[in-house]
């Protein structure tokens, strides 16, 4: 009789255990995404191993009530002991494998930071309807962003910043109406931005710099009424700066610099929420607006490798606060305003205009 209470009792613990264990399905799914990388110094992958993927299974986060894996989350650069004990970062060879698509309730999947990883993003990630974030920053990852990309509805943060990847900025892309992180840095892509831009009204961070981006700033991009921090440097656009960039309620951070962007600066950028503006290394024109206020307040303001003439606007003054100013390599000329912020600021930031004078510079004759 005994006996038989025992057996019950092993035969319902084995099926607590199964029923509260990962799918074999999604178990196998992992390891054959496993199986297409490689990182032989920090042995993250040791624990891949038994039956059930949603415990103690390194980066690996599963629902709690489906039991579906949820989260893949592995960081090349992280705190965790494995890597303070290593003394070192990681580093990882090898692919994304598109099994990872068969992870059906995917919400997160961040693979960051590996340095190693080549290969394409995997087109069938689009398919996975319940993912949230796309986090592939800082490996070696080639091909173009998934043209069907738009798919994500729920997709909030998009980061393929520092890899290798080319390709045009896909058109579904403002579809994703959730977003809110955009970040392409440091890659090859090309094209324009899409005219439609705005119409990711939910962005509160689109990183655009240091890819081949041709073409205008689109106009849309000041319907975005969450944008804060717009960053488009070191590209190839061209155009002008669209005055309506100056009206955004909440926008902080406006990079525009190595471009070709000409015209004239817009006013209104002058008495804006921008704090931290940078148009340098472009081809603007006419002079600097005579627009600035009590409402201007600039951590940062460089105008300097221009085309800029004139005089510097002695408004300038009344602006509540400017740390740092450079209008240096231009075609500026007159007597440097005096008081603040001019009291603070060094030569370096008024040199190589055609006949600027005044503290820090020479004396005006």
């Amino acid at each position: 009789m005994m006996g038989s209470f025992m057996y019950i009792a092993i035969l319902l613990a084995a099926i607590i255990s199964t029923v509260h264990s990962c799918p074999p399905s999604d178990r196998a799914a992992l390891l054959s995404f496993r199986a297409a990388l490689n990182e032989s110094h920090l042995g993250i992958f040791n624990s891949w191993k038994g039956n059930d993927c949603c415990h103690e299974w390194y980066g690996v986060s599963c629902d709690p009530t489906t039991h579906r894996v949820a989260d893949i989350n592995l960081r090349g650069e992280s705190e965790d002991p494995l890597f303070e004990k290593a003394h070192r970062t990681g580093y990882m060879t090898g692919t994304i494998s598109p099994s990872i698509c068969k992870l059906e309730r995917l919400s997160s999947l961040t693979i960051a930071d590996w340095k190693g990883i080549t290969g394409s993003i995997p087109s069938c990630i689009t398919s996975l309807p319940f993912l949230r974030i796309i986090d592939l920053v800082g490996n070696k990852l080639t091909g173009s962003i998934p043209s069907t990309i738009g798919r994500l509805s729920r997709l909030t943060v998009l980061n393929v910043a520092e890899n290798q990847l080319t390709g045009y900025i896909p058109r579904s892309l403002t579809n994703l109406s959730s977003l809110m992180h955009l970040d392409l840095r440091n890659n090859g892509i090309y094209g324009n931005i899409p005219t439609n831009f705005g119409k990711l009204r939910m962005l509160s961070r689109a990183l655009l710099s240091r890819n081949k981006l041709t073409g205008p700033i689109p106009y849309s991009i000041s319907y975005i009424y969450r944008l804060s921090d717009l960053d488009l440097s070191l590209n190839k656009l061209s155009g002008t700066i669209p005055p309506s960039l100056g009206k955004m309620h909440v926008l902080a951070t406006l990079n525009l610099d190595g471009n070709h962007i000409s015209g004239t600066i817009p006013p209104s950028l002058m008495n804006s929420r921008i704090n931290i503006l940078n148009l340098s290394k472009n081809a603007m024109e006419g002079y600097i607006p005579d627009s600035f206020d009590e409402k201007s307040y600039f951590m940062v303001m460089d105008l300097s490798y221009n085309k800029l003439k004139g005089s510097i606007p002695k408004s300038i003054s009344s602006a509540t606060f400017i740390g740092h100013l450079d209008v240096s390599h231009n075609h500026l000329c007159g007597q440097i305003p005096e008081g603040s912020p001019f009291d603070h600021l060094e030569a370096s930031s008024f040199t190589y205009n055609d006949c600027l004078c005044g503290k820090p510079l020479k004396p005006c004759r």
